[in-house]
Order: C-alpha cells, then sequence, then structure tokens
C-alpha cells in the first residue's frame, strides 16, 4: 500500500474509525502543513483546501473495501493498527493534529483554515458565512487581480495536478491549451477528460488542438538536447509551416480572454514544443504580448 494512504487510515483510526468528508480534507491539509515534504497537495474550492489526489485514493479504497463511504463520511472497513505502519515522525504530527483540532466541527476547521491560510479559501461558498469582515478581506486580497495580456506555457512533469492547477489559478488563467497530439497521461490527472473536469471545477476552461503536437513515433531516442533540438528542427520547418490557421485561433484566444497557456508534459522548456509552438505565435503579425513559462 502507499505510504501516502496509510497516511489517511491512520488519521481515520485516531478519530475512531470514521471522519466527516470535509473534516477529512482539513486535517489532511493541516498535518501536510506540518511536514517538512507533503504527502498531497491542495487547491482553493468549494469549501476551502481540497485535494483531487486525496479524493482518488479514497475512492480506491472504498473500491478495494478498505474503507466505506456515505454521502457524509468514510469510515474503516478493516481492523489493522496504522498508526504504527508510520514514521515516527509522522505519528507524532497525526497525534499532534489530534489534539489541536480533534475538537473541531466542519464549520470551525473550515474558518480555522480560511483564516490562517486565506489563499486556500478564495473560491469557497462558505467563507462569507463563517469570516468577519476583516478576515474576509485578507482573502480577498490573495485573489489574483491581474489584467495584462501574457501567452504562458506550462509543463505538468515532476508536479501534482493540485501544484499544477494551483499554478493556472494564481496566474489568473481564463484558458488552458493542450497541445499534445495525443492528450493522454499515465499521471493522475492529466489526461484530456480529467483536465477538461479538474479546470472546470475552478473556473479555467479547456481546449485542445491536436495538430500543433508532435507525434509519439517521433519523441523516440530522445537523449540529449542535440537530440531535441534536431527534432525540433524538424518540427518547425514541417508542422509549424502548416499549422499557421491554427497559430492565429490561438492568438486570437489570447485576445479574447488576454491570459492563456500552452501546456505540455515536458517542464524543462528547451526539451518541450510548446517552447518552438509560442515563439511561432510571438512572430504572428500583431502580436505584442509578453511570453512566461511557469
Amino acid at each position: 500500500m502507499f505510504y501516502r494512504r496509510k497516511i489517511i487510515l491512520a488519521l481515520l483510526q485516531l478519530f475512531e474509525g470514521e471522519l466527516e468528508k470535509i473534516r477529512l480534507q482539513k486535517l489532511l491539509f493541516l498535518f501536510t502543513k506540518m511536514q517538512e515534504k507533503s504527502e498531497y497537495d491542495f487547491i482553493p474550492y468549494k469549501y476551502g483546501c481540497y485535494s483531487y489526489s486525496v479524493n482518488a485514493d479514497l475512492t480506491v479504497m472504498v473500491r478495494k473495501g478498505i474503507l466505506l463511504e456515505n454521502e457524509k463520511s468514510f469510515k474503516i472497513n478493516e481492523n489493522a493498527d496504522y498508526l504504527i505502519s508510520l514514521k515516527e515522525v509522522d505519528r507524532k504530527k497525526l497525534l499532534e493534529i489530534k489534539t489541536l483540532y480533534g475538537r473541531m466541527n466542519s464549520d470551525l476547521l473550515m474558518k480555522h483554515t480560511y483564516i490562517n491560510f486565506p489563499y486556500w479559501a478564495i473560491k469557497s461558498l462558505t467563507a462569507e458565512r463563517l469570516l468577519t469582515n476583516d478576515e474576509l478581506s485578507k482573502v480577498k486580497e490573495h485573489k489574483p487581480k491581474i489584467t495584462k495580456t501574457i501567452l504562458f506555457t506550462i509543463g505538468y512533469e515532476g508536479i501534482s495536478l493540485e501544484e499544477y492547477l494551483n499554478r493556472l489559478i494564481k496566474n489568473d488563467i481564463k484558458i488552458l491549451v493542450d497541445v499534445r497530439n495525443n492528450p493522454l497521461s499515465m499521471k493522475y490527472g492529466f489526461s484530456k477528460n480529467q483536465l477538461i473536469k479538474f479546470c472546470g471545477s475552478i473556473g479555467i476552461k479547456y481546449t485542445h488542438f491536436p495538430e500543433v503536437g508532435i507525434q509519439s513515433e517521433q519523441r523516440q531516442e530522445l537523449n540529449n538536447q542535440s537530440d531535441y533540438d534536431k527534432l525540433f528542427s524538424v518540427y518547425r520547418r514541417n508542422t509549424l509551416n502548416k499549422t499557421k490557421l491554427t497559430q492565429y485561433t490561438i492568438l486570437t484566444l489570447l485576445e479574447e480572454n488576454k491570459r492563456i497557456a500552452l501546456t505540455c508534459f515536458e517542464a524543462n522548456i528547451n526539451q518541450c514544443h510548446r517552447k518552438h509552438l509560442a515563439q511561432a505565435i510571438t512572430n504572428l503579425p500583431g502580436y505584442k504580448y509578453e511570453l512566461k513559462h511557469i
């Protein structure tokens, strides 16, 4: 079993085997804030901090019969001591979580996280009900207030779904433009249908232009930067010269929405075709905006 799932089960164990869904998410969030390297990342969502990855692990454990789920809570469905299986440092932190927050209900936990971690409350549906005007103003200060038109690019290699979504939120991205030829990924959250769902949940539109991608068979035997440079030379000469209409369409999306992001896999912009696609768009007549890789 993945270690991160043992943390969830150990937390449930500390609370007599069952927790309401909102409390579970909030307690796990507070636990990650105590860790040097967190097991999960979170995004601002309807009730504050929320992790799709946590929910995915919970769903898997329900499917395997380890947990039971009802409309409001998750409950352990087996007898096992998960606390003893954790690293001592994590076990101590979970016990501290129980001591500090064990008596807080969902509303109190939401309020506590909103006050102490206001960024994660920027999309909350309950912040106005739970917070004072002064507390609410601090949340509003964390909402992006950017009006400058910028063409962004972003890769998802090496980061979680939540970290990826947070980069989009913090840069006030309006449209995510998928430029992969094949928008499927073995990594959780990054296949086309998943990105449509997750981006939509935070108010970001998704669109896909496969024609400006590179087919997977062309990406074999890329062992060094020289190999990538040869591939991109062919890409510029062939694909980019044949997809001017798509490039103009992306430029129109930028002009209409001000902040869009081209996305692909690679973290290293020098090893991804989106760099060359972005540069081709910046060279179109009428382009007068900033280009930024995030």
